[in-house]
């Protein structure tokens, strides 16, 4: 079910058919976790996630992607406001949202990773973990500025055999 959230004459989202595929992936190619990421992976990870988009009118200004199973946990990523419409509260106001949501109302664990918005998301209840000992990352820095010779570190590669 589609949610909104209208605040003057700002509106929060969470329409598929109203996204802007080239406003999302013009800023994504562009930010520093997502550095050159492919058009084709901006889509897919659309269509695997719930998505807010914020708008003036028909214009995406921002944007926040939430991969979950609305049951247990949420992945906040890929969180942004246009330069041109910052300054204004917006992107406090769409993470507001995405909390809202009554889709992720009572998750054992949320998570995101950012680089420099932390004191915007403690607001919200985020905090480094009390035991970051217990969490595990596979990442794989700078995939996407390869992509053009295809994508590396993605498949069974170097798999152990388990016969």
């Amino acid at each position: 079910m589609v949610q909104t959230w209208q605040r003057g004459g700002y509106e929060v989202s969470t329409d598929p058919g109203r996204l802007n595929l080239p406003v999302i992936h013009g800023f994504l190619r562009t930010a520093y976790w997502s550095e050159g990421i492919p058009l084709d992976i901006v889509e897919r990870a659309v269509a695997g996630s719930l998505n807010f988009g914020l708008y003036e009118a028909e214009d995406q200004l921002g944007y926040a992607r939430v991969v979950t199973d609305r049951t247990t946990f949420a992945w906040l990523c890929d969180v942004f406001v246009l330069e041109t419409a910052r300054g204004q509260g917006l992107g406090r106001w769409l993470i507001g949202c995405v909390i809202a949501h009554p889709g992720l109302q009572g998750l054992r664990r949320w998570m995101l990773a950012t680089a420099d918005a932390q004191a915007l998301y403690r607001d919200f209840g985020f905090e480094v973990p009390a035991e970051p000992e217990r969490l595990m990352a596979r990442q794989i820095k700078d995939i996407y500025k390869g992509a053009a010779q295809g994508r590396a570190g993605g498949g069974a590669a170097g798999a152990v055999s388990r016969r």
